[in-house]
């Protein structure tokens, strides 16, 4: 209804009614999560998350309601067909723009279960935001350098016991753990500067999403493998998307079948199934990299 004004007007409406909608159900969301922790019964804490998780759809709801008043987006959507929000799902794709967390909340928002993202530990300092990932158990990974691991060699598997923990969490109720495999967002710098072997995509880093492949296999037995792409080759940033300068974004989605040979399989310690998976990724990778040229 507002893409008649100019684009910055429209990106300072967008954004005052993001600020405004995360002011109102955040101090819920936190009021509820701060909930669990006097009470130590089970069905409170069940109880306590599922007013989380429907206080953070709420927001996920209002933000579609200015991203529909203020933007102009063309979508070219295809694949969002047999989804059901009692399974769980694993989602993964690449990574292009912040837009991409907002573009994937959009469309996948009321077709899947609650989605949760594997978040760098300094996005937890995020102002308020950081408290809302934290309250809905986003789970936070510390990544840490190849010469800090030199000098502290006891934190060499870190990540992989972050993962461990939030899997567990994981099995109790139907979710969604979204990953975008490439670790950051892609530029043609970073492609060059670690030689991908894909024109549209950096390298996925296959040890996150395998070892929650292989703790949840006998739960999470589809992948969503998302495409998504913009006009030029790269995402808008978050004030350009704000702004609506983002006329068209695309998204694909594939359903696969992940194969039950991976689940209960340990990433960390099996050496075949590491093979075996980075194979398999490689290969979902290669397709994705043929549909963004595509597109």
């Amino acid at each position: 209804m507002l893409q008649f004004l100019p684009p910055t007007a429209r990106g300072v409406i967008a954004g005052l009614l993001l600020v405004l909608n995360t002011l109102v159900w955040a101090p819920l969301l936190l009021l509820v999560s701060v909930a669990r922790f006097p009470l130590p019964f089970a069905a409170w804490h069940r109880a306590c998350t599922a007013a989380a998780t429907h206080i953070a759809e709420l927001w996920m709801w209002c933000n579609n309601g200015w991203m529909r008043l203020t933007q102009k987006l063309d979508w070219q959507v295809e694949g969002l067909q047999g989804l059901q929000r009692r399974n769980w799902y694993l989602l993964i794709a690449n990574h292009q723009s912040w837009a991409d967390i907002f573009v994937l909340q959009y469309l996948f928002g009321r077709r899947i279960p609650m989605p949760k993202f594997f978040l760098k530990q300094e996005l937890i300092w995020v102002p308020l935001i950081g408290l809302c990932w934290w309250a809905l158990d986003f789970p936070f990974m510390k990544r840490h350098s190849k010469e800090y691991l030199a000098r502290h060699p006891e934190k060499r598997g870190s990540d992989f016991e972050t993962t461990r923990r939030a899997c567990e969490k994981f099995r109790r109720t139907p979710v969604t753990i979204i990953n975008f495999a490439e670790g950051t967002r892609f530029t043609v710098a970073k492609r060059e500067a670690q030689q991908s072997p894909y024109r549209h995509l950096l390298r996925p880093r296959a040890g996150g999403v395998g070892y929650v492949i292989g703790a949840m296999g006998d739960r999470m037995r589809e992948l969503l493998d998302v495409t998504i792409a913009y006009p030029g080759g790269t995402g808008p940033g978050f004030w350009a998307f704000l702004c609506g300068r983002a006329p068209r974004v695309s998204v694909i989605t594939r359903l696969r079948e992940i194969p039950a040979a991976f689940a209960g399989r340990d990433y960390t310690s099996d050496e075949a199934f590491q093979l075996e998976f980075q194979q398999w990724l490689g290969g979902i990778w290669e397709e994705k990299d043929h549909r963004l040229a595509a597109l």
